[in-house]
């Protein structure tokens, strides 16, 4: 099927331009300025950019050095911010903000997060600025092909330990939402953006990324049209409720698990403030778009995972709130999947692995999803 063919070329998606065989030395040179008593570390790269990330480049590597007298061997991993040249997904990076709110996190709740190290914020080094964290063993859903298709650890467990992932999963979203006085906590993260509430403010965000794609693909009627619903929709009651720290990317491939229980939570670039209906939505609207891939390849999917009911019902027991109606939230989700898609699309005509398409939305697998949910079934 011509759309089982374009998922598995995702996997195969160029990320980057950048050259790892300087990255050794680099990197040895500056741990060498912030590791205790100047050690200068002998560095291997243990892998480039990783097979399913989309966005930020993530090296893992070992650095041994000497220290006390004793030899020290940590695996790392680097997130690196895309450079401009290589067609990054959005408009900016704050690896700062990202470094610091895995940080916070890692403090204040008992989310597993990794250990945060140091972060070189210039782009002097590497030529983009980077973070380090260590590195956690652990085993991911895939996304390429996705863990709907099956014939992976997750899809062909038995539904009592995939239920079991789904709720330490939710977990994870009712203790970052429980995080106290998050709008003053994490008021960096909204800093320049425009809007008189936590949601105007990502909604401005989310018009200006997609306003940031169109150049490099061209404009899809489909998100100008879902962009107007969402306006003229707008979940007042949600949008006036105390904001909370929300994910962004709160997806089952973004977290690191084993035995089937959560032990790193992994790729904070859209964390943001809002409502908590942010991260519950976009964790069901996720698999949504796995599910709708499926059918696209004549499969079943997993239709038992993360069903509304269950994830609403787990959410409230955790976390003591109910969310409210979700629906305008997964038409929102839908735009920024557009977004992505155009992005990553744009990406792989640049590095000359498909050419640019005539209409942007054949790129996006979930269109019929899209339209579906504001009610244009055709």
């Amino acid at each position: 099927m011509a759309n089982e063919h374009a998922v598995e070329d995702i996997g195969r998606m160029q990320r980057s331009s950048r050259d790892t065989a300087t990255v050794p030395r680099l990197m040895s040179q500056w741990l060498s300025t912030v590791l205790p008593g100047g050690a200068t570390p002998e560095v291997t790269v243990e892998s480039g950019v990783d097979s399913t990330g989309m966005s930020s480049e993530t090296i893992i590597l070992t650095a041994r050095w000497e220290q006390d007298g004793q030899s020290i061997e940590q695996k790392l991993v680097a997130r690196v911010a895309p450079t401009t040249e290589d067609v990054p997904v959005f408009p900016t990076y704050r690896l700062d903000h990202q470094f610091e709110v895995i940080r916070t996190v890692g403090e204040l709740t008992d989310v597993p997060v990794p250990r945060v190290r140091w972060i070189e914020p210039t782009g002097d080094v590497l030529g983009a600025p980077f973070f380090l964290m260590d590195y956690i063993d652990g085993v991911v859903p895939p996304d390429v092909m996705p863990y709907t298709f099956g014939g992976n650890w997750f899809a062909d467990a038995p539904p009592e330990q995939q239920r079991q992932l789904q709720d330490a999963s939710v977990g994870v979203l009712s203790a970052l939402h429980s995080i106290p006085d998050a709008e003053n906590r994490f008021g960096f993260l909204t800093d320049g953006l425009t809007g008189d509430t936590a949601l105007r403010r990502h909604f401005s965000w989310v018009r200006s990324w997609y306003d940031f794609a169109v150049p490099d693909i061209g404009r899809s009627p489909l998100v100008e049209r879902t962009l107007a619903w969402l306006e003229d929709n707008w979940p007042n009651q949600a949008d006036a409720r105390e904001p909370v720290l929300n994910w962004g990317d709160a997806r089952v491939g973004n977290v690191l698990y084993r035995d089937f229980a959560p032990v790193a939570v992994l790729d904070w670039e859209m964390v943001t403030l809002g409502p908590r209906e942010l991260d519950v939505a976009w964790m069901i609207y996720a698999h949504m778009v796995f599910q709708e891939l499926t059918g696209l390849a004549g499969l079943p999917g997993l239709p038992d995972v993360l069903r509304e009911d269950d994830v609403r019902a787990t959410y409230q027991r955790l976390s003591g709130v109910e969310v409210g109606d979700l629906n305008w939230f997964y038409v929102y989700s839908g735009v920024m999947w557009a977004c992505v898609f155009m992005r990553t699309g744009a990406r792989r005509v640049h590095f000359g692995e498909v050419e640019k398409p005539e209409d942007v939305e054949s790129l996006f697998y979930h269109a019929g999803l899209m339209k579906r949910l504001i009610g244009e079934d055709h």
